[in-house]
């Protein structure tokens, strides 16, 4: 029996556990969100010790952690699925919610520590993280165990539109997206040709008129998918429900997060080109870096989650439009393995690797 099993309430076939103890399972994404950043930390002390020499053991804790890091997130899908039902007490949606929640962490975490440089507050990115992850526990753990009407799993109209309307500006913005991610692709030939084909790129979408229109579409789809999210996750839902939610909830965190990065932190105050190096964090790299390390699994799930949710939502009009369930689900599948080929690629050049 799994851990969440054991979490299951005995009181009926569908609740939760009402004991304080056995609540406290349903808060593993939130342990696992706040454990990420030591994750981090680790990582780096395995890869950069003070003598300098890494050794083959020294190298397997590193990939252990990283993977670790990389991973935790993925706590928040199996427990925003475990907590999907037709009619959740506040404790359970707040539970569910707040796996969701958690799934965006390695964005969350960056905007955090670039938050608090904006600000200019001289404290550790880490207490204040924790006393967030805390606080938002504690919202959960002493909500009522008082079951919720059921509510209809059918979309509401207005939200039905806002949908469409999501699934057009994502297409789009795919044509952005699909230059950016091969910008970064092209990487792993090296920095200048990336660096080519970006200055070509940006005569587009640099432009006075482009890029604001772009960066407003950007916000407009985070709104939209907070709407949406938000109200599909009182609804029971399957798992590739649950994974385009939660990949909805990554992506909205990662679009505000890289956007303040970028147009704020960057372009804005610290007055930095946006180019491979910053991307890269050069000299000292992404892997080397103590601060810079959040980076990678931001970056690389970030790759990963746009393709997913895209391919998500593709499965969703293939079998609107009539196409067998089967066929949907191993086109979605082979997205999956395909947008986590490209994360892995992408992320492999900026941390060195060339071809």
């Amino acid at each position: 029996m799994s851990v969440f099993e054991q979490g299951r309430i005995r009181t009926g076939d569908n609740g939760l556990a009402n004991t304080k103890a056995e609540k406290l399972l349903w808060l593993i994404p939130a342990a696992a969100a706040m454990a990420y950043p030591f994750l981090l930390d680790a990582f780096h002390l395995a890869v950069s010790p003070a003598s300098g020499e890494t050794s083959a053991a020294r190298l397997v804790i590193a990939a252990l952690c990283l993977l670790a890091a990389t991973a935790a997130p993925l706590l928040g899908l199996a427990c925003a699925w475990r907590l999907t039902k037709a009619a959740p007490s506040s404790f359970e949606l707040r539970a569910r919610r707040l796996a969701y929640l958690s799934i965006a962490a390695p964005p969350l975490f960056v905007l955090t520590g670039v938050g608090l440089g904006l600000l200019h507050i001289p404290v550790s990115d880490k207490p204040v993280w924790i006393m967030i992850w805390l606080a938002a526990s504690l919202y959960v753990l002493f909500s009522s165990e008082q079951e919720r009407p059921a509510k209809s799993a059918a979309i509401a109209p207005s939200i039905a539109k806002w949908r469409v309307t999501h699934g057009i500006a994502a297409a789009v913005i795919l044509l952005y997206v699909a230059f950016h991610l091969t910008n970064h692709l092209l990487g792993l030939l090296g920095p200048e040709v990336h660096a080519a084909v970006m200055k070509a790129g940006r005569t587009v979408y640099r432009s006075s008129v482009i890029e604001p229109i772009l960066v407003a579409l950007m916000l407009f789809q985070v709104a939209v998918g907070v709407r949406l999210a938000w109200r599909w996750s009182t609804l029971p839902a399957d798992a590739y429900r649950v994974f385009q939610i939660g990949s909805g909830v990554y992506l909205a965190a990662f679009i505000v997060t890289h956007l303040n990065s970028a147009l704020v932190s960057a372009r804005a105050v610290h007055h930095i080109d946006t180019n491979w190096d910053w991307a890269s964090g050069a000299p000292t790299g992404l892997i080397h870096d103590a601060w810079s390390i959040r980076l990678v699994p931001h970056y690389a799930l970030g790759v990963f989650f746009v393709l997913a949710h895209l391919v998500s939502g593709l499965r969703g009009v293939l079998i609107a439009h009539g196409v067998a369930a089967a066929i949907a689900n191993r086109i979605w599948a082979t997205g999956l393995a395909a947008g986590g080929l490209v994360a892995i690629a992408i992320m492999s050049g900026l941390c060195g690797a060339r071809i």
